[in-house]
């Protein structure tokens, strides 16, 4: 349904450093970018590699808004220590712990995620569904 979503961020640099170490694990990477520093549309698009962008930071400065209580963003993931790495890579990077990875039974049987929220307050999950 979706083609892809856009996130305002802050700042680029610190968003882009905290995507890239957390999207790593995931196997996503930067498929286009456009970071002029004299430009204040600066952006970064994201997506498996080969393909199109599915998700954009885009810089807005001051003006940088989360969406309100209750929305999040979950990203698939390959396998359940591709979550954990996630995880760690995040925290590691400037996100907050919002959920430890582990099974949601809740969810599902084999619903496995971890949540955190990223350096401008925006909720993101990985999430795994695979029986392992």
């Amino acid at each position: 349904m979706l083609h892809h979503i856009s996130f305002g961020v802050s700042d680029i640099d610190r968003s882009a450093a905290f995507y890239d170490a957390a999207f790593e694990p995931l196997g996503y990477i930067r498929v286009w970018e456009d970071l002029d520093p004299s430009d204040d549309n600066q952006a970064i698009g994201y997506g498996p590699a080969g393909g199109g962008d599915k998700f954009t930071i885009k810089l807005r400065g001051k003006d940088a808004r989360c969406p309100g209580h209750g929305f999040h963003l979950a990203f698939a993931a390959s396998s359940r220590s591709a979550v954990i790495l996630f995880h760690e890579a995040a925290l590691a990077n400037g996100g907050q712990d919002n959920g430890r990875p582990g099974l949601r039974p809740h969810y599902g049987p084999n619903y496995f995620a971890a949540f955190v929220i990223d350096p401008d307050g925006h909720q993101v999950e990985a999430v795994c569904k695979a029986a392992e």
